[in-house]
This record gives C-alpha cells, sequence and structure tokens, in this order.
C-alpha cells in the first residue's frame, strides 16, 4: 500500500463526509488542468485526487480501505519489531544456530512480505464490487426538474406559447460519471462526470389557466440510468398583473392620460383591449376621473363577459412656452367660467 488517500486529500481518517467533499473540491479546483496547465505532474495529480476521493466517498470502499490501511500498518509495525527481535537474537545465539535464525527469518519475511499487497487487494475488490453492482442495478427514472414560467393576465385569459431556456445537468454520456475514460480525464466532462446543456422549449399555455397551475412536459427532467426513462420537466405558471392595467373581476381597469385641450375640446384615442386596439371617442368638456366604459372588452368565460373601464386622467404639461403661458393667461382673462366653490 503506497498511497494515504488521507494525506493526499489533506484530511484525517476522521473527517466527515463533508469535510471530505469539501476538501476535494479545494483541491480538485486548484489543480484541475484547465487551471493548472495540462504538465503530466499536473494531470498525475488531478486524477490521484480524484482517485482518493472515489474511495474515501463511498462508504464501502472507506471501509475496505480502513482495514486494509490498518493491518498494513500492524504487518509493517509487526515487521519492524521483528526485524529488531531478529537482530538481537544474532547478537546473542553461536554460529550453529545462524541458519536455523536466517531461516525462520526468511519464512517470516515471505509472511510480512504478503502485506504490500493490499493495495493491489483494495483495487480488485473494488472492481469486483463495482462489476456486482452494474449487474445487480436496474433502470432507475431521471429526476424531475422544477421551474417558474410568468405569463400576463392577457395571456392567461387567451393563452400563449411560451420559449422557456433550461439549463439541464446530465450524467456524461461518455464516462457514464466515472470522471475517466481508459486510465484518462474525460474529455467531455473534464472530470466532473457530469455535462451541462442549455435546451430549449416550446410551452403551450392553454387559454383560462389559473394562478400557480403547473404543466408538465414529459421526459424533459434528468436523464434516467441504466435504460430508465427520463423524468418530467415541470413548470409553475405565475400571472402578473399588467403596469397599465389592473382586474376587477371580469371587468378590465385602464387609466388614460389626456391634454386639457383634448379634454376640453375633445379627440379620438387609441385603446388596446383583449380583442385588439380599439377608438374611444373622448367628448369634448372631459373632466379629470371621467369613466369611459367599453361594452364587452373585458374577460371573457363562457356564461360572462366583462368590460373595460377607462378613466381619464388629465395630464398638465411639465414644461410651457412663453407663447402656451401667454395663451393660458389670455384664456384666464376672457374665461366666464368659475371653477371651485
Amino acid at each position: 500500500m503506497t498511497k494515504d488517500y488521507y494525506q493526499i486529500l489533506e484530511i484525517t481518517e476522521f473527517s466527515t463526509q463533508e469535510e471530505i467533499k469539501m476538501a476535494y473540491r479545494k483541491l480538485a479546483r486548484k489543480w484541475h488542468p484547465d487551471v493548472a496547465g495540462n504538465s503530466n505532474d499536473v494531470i498525475s495529480k488531478f486524477k490521484e485526487i480524484n482517485e482518493a476521493y472515489e474511495i474515501l466517498s463511498n462508504n464501502i470502499k472507506k471501509a475496505d480501505y480502513d482495514r486494509a490501511r490498518k493491518f498494513y500498518n500492524y504487518a509493517k509495525s509487526s515487521k519492524t519489531e521483528a526485524k529488531n527481535t531478529e537482530q538481537k537474537t544474532e547478537n546473542t545465539t553461536t554460529k550453529p544456530d545462524f541458519k536455523e535464525t536466517k531461516q525462520s527469518n526468511t519464512k517470516k519475511e515471505e509472511k510480512f512480505a504478503f502485506s504490500f499487497n493490499w493495495e493491489e487487494f483494495i483495487a480488485k475488490k473494488c472492481r469486483t464490487n463495482h462489476y456486482k453492482k452494474e449487474e445487480n442495478k436496474s433502470a432507475k427514472r431521471g429526476n424531475d426538474i422544477y421551474t417558474d414560467i410568468e405569463i400576463s393576465v392577457f395571456e392567461a385569459i387567451n393563452g400563449t406559447n411560451k420559449v422557456v431556456n433550461m439549463l439541464q445537468t446530465q450524467v456524461c454520456p461518455i464516462c457514464g460519471g466515472r470522471k475517466f475514460v481508459n486510465g484518462s480525464i474525460c474529455n467531455e466532462c473534464h472530470g466532473t462526470g457530469e455535462t451541462s446543456n442549455y435546451k430549449k422549449f416550446s410551452v403551450k399555455i392553454p387559454a383560462g389557466i389559473k394562478d400557480k397551475s403547473k404543466i408538465r412536459l414529459a421526459g424533459e427532467g434528468e436523464a434516467g440510468s441504466n435504460g430508465g426513462k427520463n423524468g418530467d420537466l415541470y413548470l409553475t405558471v405565475h400571472i402578473l398583473e399588467p403596469k397599465s392595467y389592473k382586474t376587477d373581476g371580469l371587468n378590465i381597469l385602464k387609466t388614460v392620460q389626456i391634454a386639457p385641450y383634448d379634454a376640453v375640446l375633445g379627440t379620438t384615442i387609441s385603446v388596446t383591449t383583449l380583442k385588439g386596439n380599439v377608438s374611444v371617442k373622448i367628448p369634448a368638456n372631459t373632466q379629470n376621473g371621467q369613466k369611459i366604459r367599453l361594452n364587452a372588452c373585458g374577460i371573457e368565460t363562457p356564461s360572462k363577459q366583462g368590460d373595460m373601464i377607462i378613466t381619464i386622467e388629465i395630464q398638465l404639461p411639465k414644461e410651457l412656452s412663453n407663447e402656451e403661458i401667454e395663451l393660458y393667461k389670455k384664456l384666464r382673462d376672457i374665461s366666464s367660467s368659475k371653477v371651485g366653490g
């Protein structure tokens, strides 16, 4: 046993799985070939770090490694003690006994030499467990993915199509999540065991959908393993109130700003409704806050039809030219109407 995986990850045998993971991530970032370079030493170090993490992050492999490590250390210390004993015996025995002592020592050397093959034993055991696990693996369904999507009130009423761009993380299709291919770092996932790609989905939002409803896209979740089916993608729909519109039951409320002269003289404006743009006549002498009802331009249900109610707001200009100011003064002087009480 030539490798101390605890020393490689700079941790102790009493470290928790969370500490093991944190140590691995720290070293993997430091020694990743994209960061530290593509030299043979860096690649060898990065491979060694991944090898240590693969053993210590798996409870079964870690237990096997710990047992072998303890046995190796015990055998090593026993061998040292045996050598010391042999040396003392050689100093106190006669020459006729030397041959017997040497033969006995050779047998002990053979006995303790066996302990140096434990690293190979662990690797063989891990391979055996892996093959057994592969044989016993059954098809596993991929995980479901959940995300949110926002639509306007009008889109909820009429229905719409939305394009969703999702980042999906999958098990690397080349190395199968094992991070290495034929002993080398996987070129596809660069040793992470996963690949991430954006995928666009065209989602049909049905008319009349309710807030926080869920839409399921079958098979668009994470990929299954061992022939298992993919998971599903679930979209939670959030209906947003538009900035310039509000709803009151089936009625749609909107505030429209007009200039003072349009309020006095009257005008025609264009208003966007669920049925498209509608021309609305503003009568002369319209007052601030006055309401105009557009019949059957609100929210429609199978049994009822709402209206759109427009509230007129007279918007005073922020800046006036000298000529406009003079006209307002003249209007004030010649006006016969009285405002206020």
